[in-house]
């Protein structure tokens, strides 16, 4: 079995895994990667949706992988699910924010009393860690799914109290937008691209980016590293969305439709407020709780970040170019 929870480095190949959300893209991802670099000794599958796990199961052919037809508003079926489990990554949500703000009720029972029923099961079922994995929409929140994202980092990060006497650790993982994953704005400019003209809301708008692969692996490193009750940010580009443009249709002609209810024009990661609990490290920063006091060990090294310190995507130190655009894009 793993170490206790918050004691450093996991032997992967001795480690339950278990993935909910994980026909989704981060879900499907974080299977790739564990199954081709980690081998844990089981990797569960938990997501709702029997269609996309019987294509899982059909394309990844592996002996460790189980798959749980379930929803993490189903409490009984999670504890079930993680009855033996060591390790658990918290992806399922519902994240399009159209959906979210005309069915609130569905977004708060999935995203918010979903993410408190995993705490809830893993407790009970002694998981030793779980990560949580969030957004920028959370910070500063003008839509309901980051005002759910950021009830559920909430959640999580306060679980602790509970899960501590239990050795179960809690930690949040929150990051930009993630290229080319479902709702991604590049599937959209390429598929306008025929007609010569694509749409944007506003030409300002910038955005933080990220590969999905460089999210899962960021996640699983931060599941090595957590102590219970961090937030981790990575240190990410930032992107125009003209630039974008650019890249995926260049030449098109751009329609300007406005920007859309629940949208921002720049997007952030911590927030001022959050400042004063921020250590910035050599790729990421760590958001440390605001009453540590029942659990948390502070961290060594780092350093903290100045007072009213942003991060956000219009003030990044780190820009993608168009060329480094168009091969993230595949174009």
């Amino acid at each position: 079995m793993m170490e206790a929870s918050g004691a450093g480095a996991i032997d992967w190949r001795d480690t339950s895994v278990l993935v909910t959300g994980g026909t989704g893209s981060f879900g499907n991802k974080l299977v790739d990667i564990m199954l081709a670099r980690l081998r844990p000794r089981r990797l569960v599958v938990f997501s709702r949706d029997e269609l996309k796990q019987s294509e899982m199961a059909a394309r990844v052919n592996d002996p460790v992988l189980r798959f749980f037809v379930g929803d993490v508003r189903d409490r009984e079926r999670l504890e079930r699910a993680m009855h033996g489990v060591d390790v658990v990554f918290h992806a399922a949500a519902m994240k399009q924010i159209p959906a979210c703000e005309y069915n609130p009720f569905e977004a708060i029972q999935t995203n918010v009393l979903g993410t408190k029923n995993v705490i809830d099961a893993a407790i009970d079922q002694g998981v030793r860690r779980v990560i949580g994995i969030s957004t920028d929409k959370a910070v500063n929140p003008i839509n309901l799914y980051g005002a759910t994202k950021l009830c559920a980092e909430k959640l999580l990060v306060q679980g602790n109290v509970y899960g501590h006497p239990r050795h179960t650790a809690f930690s949040v993982v929150r990051y930009g937008n993630v290229i080319g994953s479902r709702g991604s704005v590049i599937p959209l400019f390429a598929a306008q691209r025929p007609t010569g003209r694509v749409t944007v809301t506003d030409r300002a708008m910038t955005r933080f980016w990220v590969t999905l692969d460089r999210g899962v692996l960021f996640a699983i490193r931060c599941g090595e590293l957590m102590r219970g009750g961090e937030i981790f940010v990575p240190k990410i580009p930032s992107m125009r969305i003209m630039d974008l443009v650019d890249a995926v249709a260049p030449g098109c002609a751009v329609d300007d439709v406005g920007i859309r209810p629940g949208e921002k024009l720049h997007e952030t990661l911590i927030s001022e407020d959050e400042s004063r609990q921020a250590l910035e490290l050599d790729d990421m920063f760590v958001i440390e709780p605001h009453s540590p006091s029942w659990t948390f060990l502070p961290w060594d090294g780092g350093k903290r970040v100045r007072s009213g310190f942003r991060y956000s995507s219009d003030t990044n130190d780190v820009w993608l170019s168009l060329d480094q655009m168009k091969e993230l894009a595949g174009e």
